[in-house]
């Protein structure tokens, strides 16, 4: 028999056993002051990168008015029950409502976290009968969703439709044998490659397999499509998509979530969705603020062109200064550059303190060995002279890089001081 403690402290996971030397700093660091492409860090202003603010509401005035006076009037604790019970309101309705119109499907339902309403969903529209086909790639959310499933399960290679295919051909065979449906799972835009889901494609796959299509659009919704609508409207196939996911967390900024699908399906959701039956309702002034930043999503088409014109910018420099940003075709730029973990640290600490530049660094194990991504999330309100002042210091940075400055055992003895 093992003590669970003395099990945990033996082994604090992949990141988690690089905690000593890298909190506050590489992760749970403190970005200070009002929600801006330039805020401080460790008392000192940096240009951020790693904000998922993309319309800039976050600090819109007009929605840090409502926000303020929602709270002021009702208060956090209102409504003050689950939404089955007690905690229901015609502004939670009403922000439903306006939800499914805005991304064309017959009814919503708002959920208090995305993260939680992806998992408990796909818990709740599968049973043991059913398989489940989803992206290699998929978010956490959805993987720990799958993980719940008591069915089977089958993985496609990120974005290989032929390999989907052969997935939906196993599942196909599966169902025959146990009476049960097949969902497919995968994203409008997957957050670290910046690549938007093959929707059509996957969508096109219904004329030879008999399924439904569960999207997570977290990143599109509110960026991609010419209203803003999400990845199925960019890709003019939103009808294909069965059951669509969208998060406030990102161009709301916000927090919550909500499906959208067919009425029968959202029914039988509140109904059965565990997460949402058992846990108190959205707060008022979380709802009120939604409604206000969904109607500045609808006035204001010019948050998202701005967006566009800084994502478009930014990627267009960083290839034209010879930076490989992958296969991305969303605003979410990820630079790939290649080197070793004590490299990659000491290359952000040194664009950190002496560039003044903050952003997302990605390594092992959340990418192969040797691999090193620096991660970009353009806004509406970053300028071309954000974007010019990043491509010229990452230029720098990258010689540094390729020319040996960062390679060490350790943090650089120059650079320790910062932690």
């Amino acid at each position: 028999m093992r003590d669970i403690f003395e099990k945990i402290k033996a082994n604090l996971g992949p990141i988690g056993e690089h905690a000593k030397e890298s909190h506050g700093y590489f992760t749970f660091p403190k970005l200070e002051g009002d929600i801006d492409p330039h805020m401080e860090f460790r008392g000192k202003k940096r240009l951020n990168w790693s904000l998922n603010n993309y319309l800039g509401l976050a600090n819109h005035p007009e929605v840090r008015k409502t926000d303020a006076e929602a709270a002021a009037h009702y208060g956090l604790a209102m409504p003050m029950g689950a939404r089955m019970m007690s905690g229901n309101t015609n502004y939670h309705e009403q922000l439903e409502k306006e939800l499914s119109e805005f991304v064309k499907k017959e009814d919503t339902i708002l959920c208090n976290f995305g993260y939680q309403a992806m998992v408990s969903a796909i818990d709740a529209i599968v049973d043991r009968r059913d398989v489940i086909v989803y992206d290699a790639e998929s978010h956490a959310c959805i993987l720990d969703g799958v993980r719940l499933h008591m069915g089977k399960r089958f993985v496609f290679k990120h974005n290989e439709i032929d390999d989907c295919e052969k997935q939906l051909e196993r599942a196909a065979k599966l169902v025959e044998n146990t009476g049960g449906g097949i969902l497919v799972i995968t994203e409008g835009v997957f957050g670290m490659r910046g690549d938007q889901g093959k929707l059509r494609e996957i969508i096109e796959l219904k004329k030879k397999f008999t399924f439904r299509l569960f999207v997570d659009d977290a990143h599109g919704i509110g960026t991609m499509g010419a209203n803003g609508g999400g990845t199925g409207e960019e890709q003019g196939c939103q009808d294909g998509v069965d059951i669509y996911f969208g998060t406030f967390a990102k161009s709301f900024a916000l927090i919550g979530g909500f499906i959208s699908s067919t009425k029968e399906i959202i029914t039988y959701l509140r109904y059965n969705m565990r997460s949402q039956i058992f846990a108190k309702s959205l707060p008022l002034p979380l709802v009120v603020g939604a409604l206000k930043r969904l109607e500045l999503m609808r006035k204001h088409p010019e948050y998202r062109k701005k967006l566009w014109e800084i994502a478009h910018a930014l990627q267009k420099g960083l290839v034209d200064a010879g930076f490989d940003i992958g296969v991305t075709n969303t605003m979410v730029t990820p630079v790939y550059m290649r080197g070793s973990i004590p490299e990659a640290t000491n290359m952000v600490i040194d664009l950190r303190e002496n560039y003044n530049i903050f952003c997302s660094m990605v390594v092992y194990p959340v990418v192969p060995k040797g691999m090193i991504i620096l991660r970009l999330i353009p806004t509406s309100v970053h300028t071309l002279e954000d974007v010019k002042y990043t491509i010229e210091c990452f230029s720098k940075i990258k010689d540094k890089l390729y020319g040996g400055q960062y390679a060490a055992d350790r943090i650089k003895e120059g650079f320790s001081q910062a932690l």
